[in-house]
């Protein structure tokens, strides 16, 4: 528009130039005046044309529209968050679901926590995970426990921290940040192990928390929880492979990544996402505990709201950059999905501290997921971010992501 509307001014100006030199003429100066005055409200309008175009960041709050408005079925959606209130799929406690940037489905559901937790008959405390004081939501706030989501933000601050040249790459050596740390079984291996190891689940180090429920006293990762130091409870364990050689979901490995981001910015990983991340995303309440080094608890210890962690997965969708501004390093997104890791289930692969679901040909999407059913799914092909919030822990399955999914993409239309 601004091109034909620019074309018809000069144009018109063109024409007249050479009909007896009109243009000296004083009622002819008028007429430049109004075709100066129309070209230039195209301009204006132009601009704020353009202008709307950023406010889907959504950096002060989302955007809202409907389902059909951004080419999704909304009796689809609508079935699906039935089917959550319902309770048949255990304790889920909101839906949201993005699309180019505007919130299109939200629902919130009520669940008693306080009854349940009285059936367990256990003491209140900040990793009970049947304490309703801390889960899922953080003290009668809004804030939801993201548990291993928190991981995704952790793999975020070691980019950030790379950008900002406080970290020289993913190929350096971790132990390197580890001097005050003598493990009690050495092995030349762990001096091997990169950062890349650690944010694609490949240290080596021995480490089971997937053969049992997280409340089991065995799991590796509640025997972490457990002491006052989880950063030398990780080094001390003894290694079982060589770096990189075989992926083994570790938590312990995530608290090794906020022990080297301390390290290396000289600022707490939570300050230090706050500062370089939450900031800029307008995140601005949330709680991160931690642990009794002080210590951010990087593998689980982050709440936030659903429409705030979303604002997250926009980032992602958007290769880190936010409005313009480059958070991320340009490759880092790319980093995370290019060359997907093997797990323990086919049909899920693994990234930097991100799971990834390839589909259809040649397509992945991005899973930020957590213990209870805290789940994110970036899916760059039809620009969608969707967020799913639960407590099942209750000996109920949590929520199959796999299967949401593949609802949302069924759900699109156009």
């Amino acid at each position: 528009m601004i091109q034909k509307n620019a074309a018809l001014v000069f144009g018109i100006i063109y024409s007249n130039k050479f009909k007896g030199h009109a243009f000296t003429k004083m009622k002819n100066i008028k007429f430049i005046l109004i075709l100066l005055t129309i070209f230039t409200a195209t301009i204006m309008n132009w601009q704020c044309s353009t202008n709307k175009n950023s406010d889907k960041w959504p950096t002060r709050g989302w955007i809202t529209s409907t389902p059909k408005k951004e080419g999704m079925n909304p009796d689809s959606l609508l079935t699906l968050s039935k089917k959550l209130e319902s309770g048949d799929l255990g304790y889920i406690d909101g839906m949201l679901v993005i699309r180019n940037g505007i919130i299109i489905f939200e629902e919130h559901y009520t669940n008693n926590y306080d009854s349940l937790f009285e059936t367990t008959n256990t003491q209140r405390e900040k990793y009970n995970y049947y304490d309703s004081e801390w889960h899922p939501y953080y003290k009668g706030t809004k804030l939801h426990t993201m548990q291993s989501v928190s991981k995704s933000f952790t793999s975020a601050a070691i980019g950030i921290a790379i950008k900002n040249g406080h970290i020289s790459g993913t190929n350096e050596k971790i132990m390197n940040y580890f001097d005050e740390y003598e493990s009690a079984i050495p092995d030349p291996r762990r001096d091997a192990i990169t950062i890349k190891d650690v944010l694609t689940m490949t240290t080596g180090i021995l480490w089971d928390e997937f053969s049992m429920p997280y409340t089991d006293t065995s799991s590796t990762c509640v025997q972490m929880e457990a002491t006052d130091d989880w950063v030398k409870y990780v080094i001390d364990q003894p290694m079982a492979f060589d770096p990189g050689e075989k992926w083994e979901y570790s938590s312990g490995a995530t608290m090794l990544l906020s022990h080297i981001i301390e390290r290396a910015s000289g600022q707490d990983l939570a300050l230090y996402l706050e500062k370089n991340l939450f900031s800029e995303l307008g995140i601005q309440d949330y709680f991160w505990k931690h642990i009794p080094s002080g210590l951010t608890d990087a593998e689980g210890g982050l709440y936030l709201t659903p429409r705030d962690l979303a604002k997250f997965g926009y980032l992602y969708l958007n290769n880190g950059n936010w409005n313009g501004k480059q958070i991320l390093p340009q490759n880092w997104v790319t980093l995370n999905t290019s060359k997907p890791l093997d797990t323990l289930w086919p049909t899920f692969k693994y990234g930097y501290q991100w799971w990834l679901i390839p589909y259809s040909e040649n397509q992945i999407t991005m899973l930020a997921s957590g213990l209870g059913g805290q789940i994110m799914l970036v899916i760059p092909e039809l620009n969608i971010v969707a967020v799913f919030t639960g407590w099942n822990i209750y000996d109920i399955p949590a929520l199959d992501s796999w299967v949401v999914m593949h609802k949302l993409i069924n759900a699109v239309h156009e």
